[in-house]
């Protein structure tokens, strides 16, 4: 049983014997004590003083004397008002050190066949252009997400809805078919997802050079718009492939595949991937044929020009369009029949979506409409939705001048992180190219993933490469080397399996005593993240220990200690800061080095 629990239980036994009445655990109000005050954990008297009809100082000191009497874990405690501050006794502590030792997954529960199932779909890229900055941040908030909630104990699968359809997409093949030479990935040296980013950015190109001629002659620039030839070419294919033109459809699977391969390894590099990929060629038509179901049941309705709508003014929304006119689909459609798809084929019991907060109306919309459709969790659905990131003016900005392009930023940041260590990593003895290299990639990718999970997901942020890659202050790489700090000193150590003897108290200072209640709290921190679904609490954690921990290490010596049993304790709360942190990080997705 854990300190808390002891005294959770404790102060109910007190209750109950001085003033002969049971209450619930959940009346116990613990908290970690005032830094100006003694004691390490305060249990707050008030909700107690109609039970005993004492004054607040009388109430705390009865059950201040009886917790000393009756509870193992309590050795001394001060009154301030109502208030009853505990100090832990040395053995409470060293127990609880070593029930963490003992628990190399401490702070996180394993799911069972019984748990429930959380589908969270994250990353939805467009096949018409490489992942950008803001992909970025999406993949890596939705892969953190997953990685906590399996660490509170339910079933995860990862999804992705890639957007492979539609006009865009024929503006790119139409590009690449009038200007491309049947130039491919190989030829060109370009990875495809890029090759094919950049027929998207000629249409365009070219697509504004027929809009201002049309206007040159006299005509009026939206009707321009729409009679460009290019446009109208664009469409006339698009028209050929929900007709399932052979050629078109052949050139369209042979372009996205270009795509998909670029794809794969932008998501290695960022250490994400997903265990399903739904794509939008696919579900669209499932959505049009669910709407249809649910125009029949009276669910929607549909107006003189034939066009489908739901009405959601009694939910105090406007009136949604489902189907256009003339029978084709729109964005709420596909992700309708995307769920239909995705019901069928999991048991999902809660759906978390991870996608800008641009689209919080359209999820507000596909909750009611999914919910009205008969989709148990429809009602319940999570929009994880989050802010705009931007870089300073001026800095990497990518081929086009407006977009940050992700593999652009990985490389950059692996290249910076490179230069930033290299004074560090050239004094490890006998380190190879190739462990040099790795290094890099592990502090690079730290950095960039952690400068973007430290910040509250629903606000928008500024990412600052420069700022990222620090040794010191609130960084990645500031506690990914202290992990590495840790694993030398316990090399240096050599046998680091000492075992702790909690039945021969040692004397423990203060930083030893913070040190091991702050990695006490991590289970807490992993359920609180779990329930606001936020990174940040995770990534902030991971900070306040390794800071506490290099504070403690400035004052103290671990293998330089005055005692035998001194140095053993250090030894292991060293092994489980650097333990925590290593789990902890690993939930953010980002990796720690043993030496750097």
């Amino acid at each position: 049983m854990n300190i808390e629990a002891q005294i959770t239980s404790g102060v109910m036994a007190a209750v109950k014997e001085l003033y002969g009445q049971e209450v619930p655990a959940s009346m116990v109000q613990l908290q970690k004590t005032k830094s100006t005050f003694e004691g390490n954990l305060t249990v707050v008297v008030f909700p107690f003083l109609k039970i005993s009809k004492k004054k607040p100082e009388d109430t705390a000191q009865e059950i201040g004397d009886y917790l000393v009497a009756n509870c193992d874990a309590v050795a001394q405690f001060n009154v301030v008002k109502g208030f009853l501050n505990l100090v832990v006794s040395p053995a409470a502590w060293l127990q609880l050190l070593a029930d963490i030792d003992g628990n190399a997954d401490f702070g996180m529960k394993k799911a069972t066949d019984e748990s429930p199932l959380v589908m969270i779909e994250y990353s939805s890229p467009n096949t018409n252009k490489p992942l950008h900055l803001g992909h970025v941040r999406n993949n890596l908030l939705g892969w953190s997400l997953a990685k906590i909630m399996e660490a509170n104990g339910n079933q995860v699968v990862k999804t992705n809805i890639v957007n492979d359809r539609g006009i865009h997409i024929c503006k790119s093949m139409l590009a690449w078919q009038k200007w491309g030479n049947g130039e491919t990935p190989e030829t060109s040296g370009k990875k495809g997802d890029h090759l094919i980013g950049d027929y998207y950015v000629a249409f365009d190109k070219h697509y504004r050079e027929e809009v201002k001629e049309l206007v040159a002659q006299g005509m009026d620039e939206e009707k321009a718009k729409q009679e460009a030839p290019l446009i109208k070419e664009a469409h006339e294919m698009l028209v050929k492939w929900e007709q399932g033109d052979p050629e078109v459809r052949a050139l369209w699977e042979k372009m996205n595949s270009w795509v998909y391969a670029g794809f794969d390894e932008t998501y290695k590099a960022l250490g994400v991937s997903f265990d399903k990929i739904y794509y939008e060629s696919q579900t669209y038509l499932v959505g049009k044929k669910k709407v249809e179901e649910g125009l029949e049941k009276g669910l929607f309705f549909r107006k003189d020009d034939n066009s489908v709508w739901a009405d959601l003014t009694d939910a105090g929304l406007d009136q949604k369009l489902l189907l256009r006119s003339d029978g084709t689909s729109v964005y709420m459609t596909q992700d309708i029949g995307t769920a239909q798809m995705r019901f069928q084929d999991y048991p999902i019991d809660k759906m978390i979506y991870v996608v800008g907060n641009e689209q919080n109306y359209h999820f507000q919309v596909l909750s009611l409409l999914l919910d009205r459709l008969g989709f148990k969790w429809g009602k319940d659905l999570v929009h994880f939705s989050y802010g705009m990131v931007e870089l300073p003016n001026g800095k990497m900005k990518s081929r086009e001048g407006t977009v940050v392009d992700a593999d652009d930023l990985v490389a950059t940041m692996v290249s910076d992180a490179r230069q930033m260590s290299e004074d560090k990593v050239n004094k490890i003895e006998g380190i190879s190219d190739e462990e040099k290299d790795q290094i890099a990639r592990i502090v690079g990718m730290g950095a960039l993933k952690y400068f973007i999970l430290k910040v509250d997901a629903r606000k928008n942020m500024l990412f600052n490469p420069e700022e990222s890659i620090d040794f010191n202050g609130n960084t990645g790489p500031f506690i990914q080397y202290t992990h590495a700090r840790i694993r030398s000193i316990l090399r240096k150590a050599g046998d680091a399996s000492t075992l702790l003897n909690s039945s021969t108290p040692t004397l423990l200072n203060e930083k030893e005593i913070a040190l091991i209640q702050k990695m006490n709290e991590f289970p807490a921190v992993v359920e609180q993240a779990g329930k606001d679904y936020s990174p940040s609490g995770i990534a902030n954690y991971c900070y306040e220990l390794t800071k506490e921990f290099n504070q403690f290490y400035h004052d103290y010596s671990i293998l330089g200690a005055e005692s035998e049993e001194s140095k053993a304790v250090r030894l292991v709360i060293a092994r489980n800061v650097a333990k925590t942190i290593k789990n902890g990080m690993a939930l953010l997705g980002i990796e720690v080095p043993e030496r750097m």
